[in-house]
Order: structure tokens, then C-alpha cells, then sequence
């Protein structure tokens, strides 16, 4: 429980789901963190709650000056900034072929350039601090395996697992002191999955439907992936960098065998 004592985290996504999971399990191994998210009341209630240890931020980001403005605010409240943790995200489903380009920007706007500008600034920021820090970035298995109905949703998270590497290798060739890696979660039961439950028939028929694609046996919950990326952050990582974690219950390892009988 204290890994992360005196460190600053900056999370986007915050306020919710996976983002909301990491900041929590940041502040118990006493780090402070920046909630930073486009929902205003979100982020500060959670703040608030939190207490001296946590801070509301809004941030857009696809918004490159929202970005300026909320690593600055980062170091200006605690006086550095070691982490940043890219958890904003947005996906839209159905047919490719009726994917709208109105859609398609907008899913790469948040997922992919709110990733590259988090990379960029969280650089930069981080530079400012002694002692170096690590940057997170979320992806997805959808960003390592194509899925017919959520094409926009694929190319941005694949994207995303090439920027981490790229970034990762600037960092190590410019002997920054920072580290940058992904995580790439299964299915996770948070917010961003309401609306695909309500066209399913309900959480608990979407759950085991998902469940069954798992060889692992079930769907993962924010605080499986939060305890990934708490690992990648602290120095029990610190030979780790351009790697997409995944943290998938075995679903991209392969196929679970049916030519014998069990």
C-alpha cells in the first residue's frame, strides 16, 4: 500500500469505469490523482469524496489546449505529475457499411488523438518532474482482433497499442526516465457496456453471453484491469516499456480445444 507515495497521477476517464477503478486503487497505495473527465459533476463529486488526495479536472480530450490546460493544472495543485493514465474512451456498434464518417471521426477523435495527446503532454509534463514516471494507455483486444460490428471502435484501439510503442521507444531513446505501455482488456462490465445490455436483453444476458467467449469463465470488472495498470505505473515494472498488456482471461491466446472429449 505504498508504492505511490508522493506520486501524481493524472487519469482522463476518470470519473467513471476503468478510469474511476485506477484512481481509487492509486490513492490506496497513497498516490494523489487528477480526475480528469468531460463530466464536470462527476469528476468533482468523486473528488470530493476522495478527499486531499484527489482533484476535478475538466477535460476534453481531443482538445489539444484542454490538454495544456490540465497538465498544468496537474502540476500546479500537487507539484508534479509521475503518471498519466489514458482510460477516456467511446465506442459506437453495427454495420461497417453503415458506419457514418460523422462517427467514425468522432470514435478516433476520443480513442486515438486523446491518446496521442495524452502521450504528448503527459511527456512533457512529466519532464518537468524529476524521478521520470510511466504512462498507461488503455486499449482493447478489439485493437489486436478485428470484430465485424465495432470497426471504428478496432482501428482506433489498434492505433492506439502502435502509438504506445512508438512513444515508448521515443522515451527510451531520448533516456527520458518514462515508460509507456497499454493494457487490453476483455469484455468489462462498466458504463461504456449500458447500451449494448439494453439491446441484449439485459446485464446479466449480456454477462454470460460474453462470459462464454472467455476462457476464463466470466467478464472482467474495472478493478481487474485498474490493478494492471497500478502494476505497469510502479517500480515493479521498471523493465517494462512498449508492451500491450493483456488482461483477457485467455481470450486472445488462442482457442479452447474440442477434438477430444473432456
Amino acid at each position: 500500500m505504498q508504492r505511490m507515495v508522493g506520486k501524481v497521477a493524472l487519469v482522463t476517464g476518470g470519473a467513471s469505469g476503468i478510469g474511476r477503478a485506477t484512481c481509487e486503487a492509486l490513492v490506496r497505495e497513497n498516490a494523489f490523482v487528477v480526475i480528469a473527465d468531460i463530466n464536470e459533476p462527476g469528476a468533482k463529486a468523486f473528488a470530493d469524496a476522495l478527499g486531499a488526495r484527489g482533484a476535478a479536472c475538466v477535460l476534453d480530450v481531443a482538445d489539444e489546449a484542454s490538454w495544456e490546460r490540465a497538465i498544468a493544472f496537474a502540476i500546479e495543485t500537487f507539484g508534479r505529475l509521475d503518471f498519466v493514465v489514458n482510460c477516456a474512451g467511446i465506442g459506437v456498434n453495427g454495420s461497417f457499411e453503415d458506419t457514418s464518417l460523422e462517427d467514425w471521426n468522432r470514435v478516433m477523435a476520443v480513442n486515438l488523438t486523446g491518446s496521442f495527446l495524452g502521450c504528448k503532454h503527459g511527456v512533457k509534463g512529466i519532464k518537468q518532474s524529476d524521478g521520470g514516471g510511466a504512462i498507461v494507455n488503455i486499449c482493447s483486444i478489439a485493437g489486436v482482433a478485428g470484430v465485424d460490428d465495432i470497426a471504428a471502435y478496432c482501428a482506433s484501439k489498434g492505433g492506439v497499442s502502435l502509438l504506445t510503442k512508438a512513444v515508448a521507444l521515443h522515451c527510451a531513446k531520448f533516456k527520458l526516465g518514462i515508460r509507456c505501455n497499454a493494457v487490453s482488456p476483455t469484455y468489462t462490465d462498466t458504463a461504456m457496456l449500458d447500451d449494448v445490455a439494453q439491446q441484449l436483453g439485459g446485464r446479466d444476458v449480456m454477462r454470460a453471453g460474453m462470459a462464454e467467449l472467455v476462457p476464463l469463465g466470466r467478464v472482467a470488472e474495472a478493478q481487474d484491469i485498474a490493478n494492471s495498470i497500478l502494476f505497469l505505473l510502479s517500480d515493479e515494472a521498471s523493465m517494462i516499456t512498449g508492451t500491450n498488456l493483456m488482461v483477457d482471461g485467455g481470450q486472445t491466446a488462442g482457442f479452447v480445444g474440442r477434438h477430444a472429449e473432456q
